[in-house]
């Protein structure tokens, strides 16, 4: 049991449910109750399979490549960085809700819910503590992702719509600062 809070707390801030929120929020605003539910059921999913294969093959698969987990973090980290220039730049409500119905495969089942962060944090504690505690302590915490977007609604209607345009910006600014975060990581990997 200590093994599943050891791999618990590093996964819960790798996952960052909290800080990924009002991205969903920004992403979703206006949409009707039941979209939204097969969005944040999407992006679930699409996290859990993405994050089990990844830990099933993903060192195996850079091992083949060449790919090491910096040039990851520096890929995934650029994909994030333009999703934010999307936002901030051009106007991504009307854009996005075009493309809807895949919102809850990109940008939020990954790489938000299970990113680069979630991949290397669940590699890492593999390794330290074993499969089983690893793989329970990720479902958690991407199944208190859903919960915490299924809670986005209320705080919706308490926000309207000036504010939900405010909270896109900013959004989108977090998102770009996140983005530099994991591609600073992985170039001081690079040099560390």
């Amino acid at each position: 049991m200590l093994d599943f809070w050891l791999c618990f707390v590093p996964l819960f801030v790798a996952v960052d449910a909290l800080g990924t929120l009002p991205i969903f929020m920004s992403l979703t605003a206006g949409f009707e109750r039941a979209r939204v539910r097969r969005i944040i059921w999407q992006s679930l999913v699409t996290a859990v399979v993405v994050a089990f294969t990844f830990l099933g093959v993903g060192k195996g698969i850079f091992t083949l490549l060449g790919v090491t987990v910096a040039d990851f973090m520096i890929a995934g980290g650029t994909l994030l960085f333009l999703l934010s220039l999307r936002g901030l730049l051009l106007g991504e409500r009307e854009q996005l809700s075009e493309a809807s119905e895949s919102l809850g495969v990109v940008p939020l089942g990954v790489p938000l819910i299970a990113g680069p962060a979630v991949f290397t944090t669940s590699l890492l504690l593999v390794d330290e503590y074993g499969f089983i505690p690893t793989t329970l302590a990720l479902l958690a915490n991407i199944a208190i992702a859903g919960v915490i977007f299924g809670s986005a609604a209320r705080l919706m209607r308490v926000l309207g719509e000036s504010g939900m345009r405010a909270l896109s910006k900013i959004a989108s600014l977090i998102l770009a600062a996140i983005a530099v975060m994991i591609v600073r990581k992985g170039i001081m990997s690079y040099l560390g």
